[in-house]
Order: C-alpha cells, then structure tokens, then sequence
C-alpha cells in the first residue's frame, strides 16, 4: 500500500521493527567529493526504539570529520509547528472528513481514532493528508518508537554539543506543503490506504527497519517499489521532486570548500530515483562508504 511511501517519507523511513532492537546496526552512507569538498549522504530513520547502536564506527567517524550538519527540516519550536498544522491541515468549512468517505470507510476511520488516545470527531475537520500522517505515526508510538531516539534527534544533539552550525534543505511550511498540495482524490486515497494498513504496521515497519540496519539499500528500494507505481502523484510530491531538488542544492554547495553531513529519510536515498541517481544526471558519484 502507499502507506510505505508515506512512512518513508514523511517519517524518514520511520522503523526497522523488531530486528532493530538487536543493539547494532550499521546504515548505509555515501560520499561525495572533490578536490576540496566531501559530503556525506546518510539515510535516516525519524523514529527508532530505545538502544539501536548506529551512531558509531564510519558513521560516527563521517560526522566528526565534518564542518556542518544538514538535514530535511529543523523543526520549529513546537507552538509555531502546531499552529502551522493546524493552517495547512485544518479546514474550518466544506464537508466533515468523514462526509467525504464511504460509510464504510468513514466507520473505519472513526473506530480507528480512540486507539490514538482521541475521540471519534477529532479529527472532523482535518484534511485527508492529516490524518493520514497522523494515523501512520501512532503506531510506530505504540510499537516502542518515538523522535527523540530517530537519527535526526540524535545527530542534532551532537551537533550542538559540537558546534557545528545546523540547517535544514526544507522549511516547516515547505514540507508540509507537499502534502497540502496532493489532489484531494489523492489525499483521500492515502488516508483511505493508510486505515486498511493499520493491522499491518509492525510487519510493514519491522521490514523497513531490518533492511536500514542492514544498509542494504536495494531492499530498501525493492519495499519502495512494491507502492510507487499504485501512487505516483504521491511518489513524485513527496519522493522524486524533493530529490531533485535536493541533487541540485548537493551540486550547488559541492562548489564551495569543506566536509558537510547531509542526512535525509533512507527511502531519499534508494532506488532509480533516489538522490544519489539524480547527482549522477549532474555529473557528480555518491560513492557508498565500506566500513
């Protein structure tokens, strides 16, 4: 289902499940580089249990070689965010979103609202993208997963403690905006995905998770694949058009001097149309980092 996509890109690939709590993993890493610049391109996971030791051996020593740290999005203090939610992901007239479903759909959505601590119209006035996100990410909580453990948590904190300056490739509204801006047939069927996937979580995030530990990029890519043609107006909002437009700021900075590490969603980084397929188009190698 689309809800992969979803989770890849919104949540940076957010789980590898049960296998992750093996303590070690070892993500997959890449770099570019010239005479005098070397960017590193790691994949992340946002959300992660407690205990996966991946902050170490090449990826650690990549990080400590460099001069700045750049991710996806440097969140907002929390009130501008929920604010900023709430302009882009409410709406206060037209049709209640369960009016805007089968009534079958709509009592699905409706039961599926107090698993996440929240009554049954909470989300009434949300839009279809919303509530798709939101229903992606309570599970992941109830699974043992949450942000403060995810890559970008972790590097962040590093980087403070540090100095390295901190910036992001996207903005709040930007990325939000990807979602904002889905066709509502679109948004719909992504919600729609979203509830008949919901018994399926562990399994789909315990598949995604073993496969970031591993590095193994292909089997990343071969878990991508199985959604992106059943939805490409998603898959080319939230994948491909952030990739390359990521690709060109990558070929914009590989001409200033320095060590910079890039860490976005590992889906970001996998399949013919991650970003590293996209600097080749620009005549620059990610070279995959052995270690």
């Amino acid at each position: 289902m689309v809800r992969k996509i979803l989770i890849a890109a919104l949540l940076a690939l957010g789980g590898c499940g049960a296998k992750p709590a093996a303590n070690d993993a070892d993500p997959a890493l890449w770099v570019v580089r010239d005479a005098d610049t070397r960017i590193y391109l790691f994949g992340t996971v946002h959300m992660l249990k407690p205990g996966v030791g991946w902050f170490d051996d090449g990826v650690k020593t990549a990080f400590d070689a460099s001069d700045e740290l750049v991710l996806e999005l440097v969140m907002p203090p929390a009130d501008e965010m929920q604010a900023l939610v709430s302009e882009l992901g409410m709406s206060a007239s037209g049709p209640a979103l369960p009016d805007q479903l089968s009534p079958a759909e709509a009592a699905k959505f409706r039961a599926a609202l107090p698993e996440m601590g929240l009554s049954p119209e909470a989300l009434d006035r949300a839009e279809p993208w919303l509530a798709a996100t939101m229903l992606s990410a309570a599970p992941l909580r109830q699974l043992g997963y949450d942000e403060k453990d995810g890559a970008e948590a972790v590097l962040t904190a590093a980087a403070k403690a540090s100095g390295k300056q901190v910036e992001g490739l996207e903005t709040a509204r930007e990325q939000l905006g990807y979602f904002d801006r889905l066709p509502m047939p679109a948004q719909r069927a992504l919600l729609i995905d979203t509830l008949d996937d919901l018994p399926k979580a562990g399994e789909t995030i315990d598949r995604m998770v073993a496969a970031w530990s591993a590095g193994d990029a292909d089997g990343i890519a071969q878990l991508m694949n199985e959604d992106l043609s059943r939805s490409p107006e998603l898959a080319d909002a939230l994948l491909a058009q952030r990739n390359r437009k990521w690709a060109d700021w990558l070929a914009q900075r590989m001409k200033a001097p320095g060590t910079v590490f890039v860490a976005v969603g590992a889906g970001h980084l996998a399949g013919k149309a991650g970003v590293q397929a996209e600097l080749a188009k620009r005549g620059l190698k990610a070279e995959r980092v052995d270690y």
